[in-house]
């Protein structure tokens, strides 16, 4: 059991998750450093008679044996597992007077951090549409079809939808929590956390047992944000937590993309507004995320267009003659050569091109066109 292990545990007792104070300690001093200074009672800024206080309590070590018998792990940097993407952090503005990466995670179930595949992002309103789920759930189960993990915070709405889109595309996905990973929050998902806890992963940066609050919602943002390689935003009201990770994974210079909703709908307000300001991509399907979180020239995604018709085919003036057949009554080669502007001659020719590709029939009286030419 390192001294560095201990020492990040210890410190995260003692702060709320994305502290400045504590991380600016943590990278001038190191972790142990840091820890045996507040200990011998040295002066670092204030902080000596706030935290060191508090040290006297907090017992990493039976913190950590009481974590293992619930099957719960704590990671750090330098450990295998810690992914390294959440080291971006460091370089990134604060928000809300909080940031720079986590001292170290707590994590329950199978799923190894360092090994999600093209992790992104799925988050969106708590008070979700119909609409807004639906999307959300077929999004990233399209995500999870194609191989990548789906990362989201377990609330209700969009989240909630993102984690089973996931799973339906059986594919990977981890839930951010606000409060200990031994908790269920809301109470509602447990079955929802347990199971991700058996066959994915439940994540935060709060020991077991701790219980969520609004600033630790925004701080397990930027977790989010950073675990991903990028974030989609289905459904975010003008004041949304989820407009806060879209914040984070700017900073973090990660793709940020949004799904439109109907103009009328305040849930897509906040959507809306980063699509217009240029601060999200417009996505509707999993194609387009792939596109813009995959390697580049990956996952292109074609132009959609309509279906090919049979006149697509057609030249200029094959088309203009078509346009010049009747409908109903046969016309001769001649009425269709005034109609259509153009020489007897070639229209002749055109009509029997025409003929050819289904498109107009010739009877007794002259030439009308097909039965399906209308719908081709």
């Amino acid at each position: 059991m390192s001294a560095e292990r201990l020492a990040r545990l210890a410190l995260s007792r003692l702060g709320e998750p994305g502290d400045l104070r504590l991380a600016h300690w943590v990278t001038e001093l190191g972790a142990v450093q840091f820890h045996d200074a507040l200990r011998a009672g040295a002066e670092l800024d204030g902080l000596n008679t706030e935290l060191a206080a508090r040290l006297p309590s907090v017992e990493p070590e039976r913190d950590l044996e009481r974590a293992s018998r619930l099957g719960i792990r704590w990671i750090v940097p330098g450990d295998a597992e810690w992914p390294a993407a959440l080291d971006d952090l460091e370089h990134v503005e604060p928000l809300h007077r909080m940031g720079r990466a986590p001292l170290g995670l707590w994590v329950r179930g199978p799923l190894r951090l360092h090994e999600l595949p093209t992790p992104v992002a799925v988050v969106g309103a708590r008070s979700a549409t119909t609409y807004g789920t639906d999307v959300a759930t077929e999004l990233a189960a399209g995500l999870a079809r194609a191989g990548s993990a789906v990362i989201s915070g377990a609330a209700y709405g969009i989240d909630q939808a993102a984690h089973r889109g996931a799973l339906a595309g059986d594919g990977p996905t981890v839930a951010v929590l606000a409060c200990g990973v031994d908790r269920a929050y809301p109470s509602r998902h447990k079955p929802l956390l347990d199971h991700l806890a058996d066959h994915g992963a439940v994540v935060s940066e709060l020991a077991p047992g701790c219980s969520p609050t609004r600033p630790r919602f925004l701080a397990r943002n930027r977790v989010i944000a950073a675990l991903s390689l990028g974030t989609v935003v289905v459904e975010a009201a003008v004041r949304s937590g989820a407009l806060n990770t879209a914040n984070w994974a700017s900073g973090l210079n990660r793709p940020v993309m949004g799904v439109p909703g109907p103009v009328t709908s305040a849930p897509s307000e906040g959507v809306h507004q980063l699509i217009r300001s240029g601060a999200a991509s417009l996505v509707t399907r999993a194609t387009e995320v792939l596109e813009l979180t995959r390697p580049a020239g990956e996952h292109l995604v074609e132009p959609l267009r309509a279906p090919s018709r049979p006149r697509d085919l057609l030249g200029h003036d094959e088309q203009r003659v078509l346009e010049a057949v009747p409908l109903v009554r046969p016309a001769p080669p001649e009425s269709v050569a005034r109609t259509a502007g153009l020489g007897l001659v070639e229209v002749r020719a055109s009509l029997v091109e025409l003929r050819r590709r289904g498109l107009v029939e010739e009877l007794p009286t002259g030439w009308r066109l097909a039965d399906d030419a209308d719908q081709g």
